[in-house]
């Protein structure tokens, strides 16, 4: 039977969006993105190749605490979320971290952020860290936006391949009540 030509057809349902711990067969996606020239001026290793990734990657699967974030069935960003131990444990770390940017301007960093957030909040975290790269103007608006503030400065912490100079990490934080 033909559709009335008033009726009014709905936009098919979105990909679902979901956090999940990475796993050793996500490895492949994680290089790629951790590897994008956007994204790994940014994060802890200068670029490399897969077979060296390998021993970091093991180590970031290993202290059980780093998650992927998929969107539209793939891998939009990831990120590291490490509580302390102790006297320290109401504190957490967030790091690690990158988004797709082929996904950027699309809410999904704010998204999986926030998620990070509220889980941390959830378990009864009452601060939450994160280091940022004095150059890196945009996530550090991000962070800002997300309500994190800068507590201080490591001096000519960053040292890039290929970089004459040094740059500056900020430390952040967000408090909760």
């Amino acid at each position: 039977m033909p559709e009335p030509r008033y009726a009014r057809r709905l936009p098919p349902p979105e990909a679902p969006t979901m956090r999940r711990l990475a796993t050793p067969q996500d490895i492949d996606s994680v290089f790629a993105l951790y590897m994008h020239e956007k994204v790994v001026p940014f994060l802890g290793y200068d670029p490399m190749p897969l077979e060296d990734f390998r021993a970091i990657y093991r180590e970031l699967l290993g202290g059980g605490s780093f998650y992927v974030y998929e969107h539209e069935g793939r891998i939009a960003g990831f990120y590291r979320a490490v509580r302390y131990p102790g006297r320290v444990q109401h504190v957490a770390c967030l790091g690690t971290l990158a988004v797709d940017p082929a996904f950027h301007g699309q809410g999904i960093a704010r998204a999986m952020v926030t998620e990070a957030i509220d889980t941390l909040k959830a378990a009864g975290v009452k601060r939450i860290e994160l280091f940022a790269e004095s150059d890196n103007a945009t996530a550090l608006r991000f962070y800002d936006k997300l309500g994190f503030e800068r507590e201080g400065t490591l001096r000519k912490f960053y040292k890039r391949a290929g970089d004459a100079d040094y740059v500056d990490e900020y430390v952040m934080a967000r408090l909760f009540d």
